[in-house]
């Protein structure tokens, strides 16, 4: 991995689930530790969303609140909507509209996406959206 890296939840739910390799959750914890990992408004709301219970809640915000957090401001708006306009005209435009808003951050941020999504993929390819796309481990690796 090399440098900072916005997380989403389609990474995120396999970091904090079984299926990781040892050697990647190592390398994953070790990130964790250099502070590599920053997060944003539209992946707490997607994390809070897929908790199972108030307690599962509570328990994800307090293991990500020591995480640098990168604000939604006009620009990263602007960007993803632009975005989404690309992709509608080459037929696209119905990807969530929560990794919409992850790319542009990561864009205006200058930071990557670690993702285990090609929605990422797609972004990256069809529109002028510029991030670099941290696949979490190979598509169709992990369940």
């Amino acid at each position: 991995m090399s440098g900072r890296l916005l997380l989403d939840n389609s990474a995120w739910m396999r970091i904090i689930g079984p299926s990781l390799p040892d050697e990647r959750a190592e390398e994953i914890a070790k990130g964790f530790g250099e502070e590599r990992f920053v997060a944003c408004l539209p992946f707490f709301l997607e994390s809070g969303y897929s908790a199972r219970s108030a307690d599962g809640h509570d328990d994800l915000f307090g293991e990500l609140e020591s995480l640098d957090f990168l604000p939604v401001n006009l620009e990263v708006e602007r960007r993803a909507l632009a975005a989404q306009a690309q992709l509608a005209r080459v037929g696209h435009h119905r990807l969530p509209p929560i990794d919409l808003m992850i790319a542009a951050l990561a864009h205006c941020h200058e930071v990557g996406v670690l993702h285990y999504d090609s929605d990422y993929d797609v972004i990256l390819e069809k529109t002028a959206l510029d991030f670099d796309s941290q696949w979490l481990m190979p598509a169709g690796s992990l369940n």
